[in-house]
């Protein structure tokens, strides 16, 4: 892997009012992707290993990727643009014929949804991790506080 990424990983993951806040970073730096309900959820099940009786859209997209012998190799948050985050799906398809790799432009949650429910590696461009504002004050007050920070199980 090139020196100009940084590998992180989903620190939290909160329930706002408008959606979800993904905390993501690592030991040095945490960062907030918003998204909405649904990929808050979707990415929360995949950290929980929660399966649903009926796929639903990530769920699918997974299994077309089994069924061609696709997997995430791993994804990259590349920067911020008008507030709104761009990333990379990197995908590896190995067959008979051979091996080929991909890099798509895709919606940061997809990414962190993709990458979660396959365990595979998170990364930011050292760029990106250079501008964004630290937030791992606002993650350790939110788990000081008692909220569901989203990396435990929620009781049952």
């Amino acid at each position: 892997m090139k020196s100009d990424v940084i590998p992180i990983e989903i620190k939290g993951l909160v329930s706002s009012g408008q959606g979800w806040a993904v905390f993501v970073g690592n030991d040095e730096k945490v960062f907030v992707i918003q998204v909405d309900h649904g990929m808050g959820l979707t990415i929360k099940r995949f950290m929980h290993n929660v399966r649903n009786e009926r796929p639903l859209t990530h769920d699918l997209i997974n299994r077309i990727f089994a069924g061609f012998g696709i997997t995430v190799e791993h994804v990259v948050i590349t920067e911020l643009k008008s507030s709104t985050y761009y990333a990379r799906l990197v995908l590896k398809q190995s067959n008979e014929l051979g091996t080929k790799v991909v890099s798509i432009d895709s919606r940061p949650s997809d990414c962190l949804a993709l990458a979660t429910a396959q365990k595979r590696p998170i990364y930011v461009t050292a760029s990106l991790f250079a501008e964004v504002e630290d937030m791992s004050h606002i993650l350790q007050q939110l788990r000081e506080s008692g909220a569901d920070t989203g990396i435990e199980p929620e009781s049952e």
